[in-house]
């Protein structure tokens, strides 16, 4: 199911504290920072805190800027966005300013939990998810019956480690202020966990005032059927490479990565690389890889179209050459379609070799995009 972009926002001490342990809330970002998440917050369509949060901190999460405001209006979005909080017993405070300013307000919680914030009277859509609330039931009601496509995640540090253990966060945009808090009980950004392999990608550094902003983003694949941010942005890119290709009459345009267990790129490639004129994205991509590289074991190929299961052009199709390389993982945007080839069925031959293969269907139309002459939408 479609999940929205996860953005996870934090501001940290050096020596990685949320706050101390004082009765007031230590302030750890500056003033122009602040401007900049309330920009951030103009620009997602929800923001997100733990129940904790709005228990410790009783914030208001608003959109300060009338400006902004103002340009959300005219983009035909409501002034604020919506505000949600998560919380499995539902005991929240109906009088905290998180209900009674802003726009619209969910709470996700267990069947126990809405019985309690119901008769607590508290000001909000209440969603009830069963026994337990699991982060990818929370993403998938939020995409689907509310339309969200970037959540904003600022607190507090249990949501963000839950969050990034369960490969579901997208970026993490992290400030970094010029002190040291020192206390071991004072709440911490990330907490003890089985987090994803791999390193975080970094894709920005910039000096606001006195703190720094770092915003990262993961890149190691998930494993087995467990579908991580990273898959989503490596198959995204898969779907780019699609659109690099020559356009043909005769061959569908694919896009594939192939990336190793730590999020490390190992090769890419497309249909009609080069002055080749009938390879296949799957057999470029794994061209260019050192077939004795042990990575490849516990690797993910991306490809934009399910690989071929048979082919004229070449001996091997691309499953054959998938499983040759001893690669474990596929992940795609689409099946392929009867065009050329009549009952393709790469991913039941890759699955019955024991390989996992998982199909992200929110692909699917970036992946048929340089593919519409093809498909009768031309």
């Amino acid at each position: 199911m479609p999940h929205p972009f996860v953005l996870l926002s934090a501001a940290v001490s050096l020596d990685g504290y949320l706050d101390d342990t004082g009765p007031e809330r230590l302030l750890l970002s500056s003033p122009a920072d602040f401007d900049r998440v309330d920009e951030v917050r103009a620009g997602a369509d929800a923001i997100l805190v733990g129940a904790g949060t709005i228990r410790a901190d009783n914030p208001r999460l608003l959109v300060n800027d009338a400006g902004r405001r103002a340009a959300r209006a005219e983009d035909g979005r409501p002034p604020y966005p919506l505000k949600v909080t998560v919380s499995g017993s539902g005991e929240l405070d109906p009088a905290a300013k998180f209900w009674h300013t802003g726009g619209d307000k969910v709470l996700y919680t267990t069947d126990r939990g809405a019985a309690r914030a119901r008769s607590l009277g508290i000001a909000a859509d209440i969603v009830p998810l069963g026994t337990a609330v699991e982060w990818s039931a929370v993403l998938e009601h939020l995409h689907a019956h509310h339309g969200v496509r970037r959540l904003m995640v600022e607190g507090g540090g249990t949501v963000h480690t839950q969050l990034l253990r369960a490969g579901l966060a997208d970026e993490l945009q992290l400030v970094v202020a010029p002190l040291l808090v020192g206390d071991p009980g004072a709440p911490r950004l990330f907490g003890p966990g089985d987090y994803q392999r791999g390193r975080l990608r970094l894709v920005e550094s910039r000096q606001i005032e006195d703190v720094v902003l770092m915003t990262y983003r993961p890149t190691a694949p998930g494993t087995g059927a467990h579908v991580t941010a990273a898959d989503r942005h490596w198959l995204a890119l898969a779907c780019e490479l699609a659109a690099l290709c020559p356009p043909s009459r005769t061959a569908f345009s694919v896009g594939a990565v192939v990336v190793a267990a730590d999020g490390t790129e190992l090769a890419r490639g497309h249909s009609r690389e080069g002055d080749d004129p009938v390879v296949h994205a799957e057999e470029a991509a794994l061209a260019k890889a050192d077939p004795t590289d042990p990575r490849l074991a516990t690797a993910t190929v991306y490809s934009s179209l399910e690989p071929c299961a048979r082919r004229a052009s070449r001996p091997a199709p691309c499953a054959r050459l998938i499983l040759d390389a001893g690669i474990g993982r596929v992940v795609t945007a689409w099946r392929e379609p009867d065009t050329f080839v009549t009952d393709a069925d790469g991913s039941g031959l890759l699955a019955a070799a024991g390989v996992r293969v998982l199909e992200l269907t929110e692909y699917e139309a970036a992946a048929k995009a340089p593919n519409r002459h093809l498909l009768g939408n031309d």
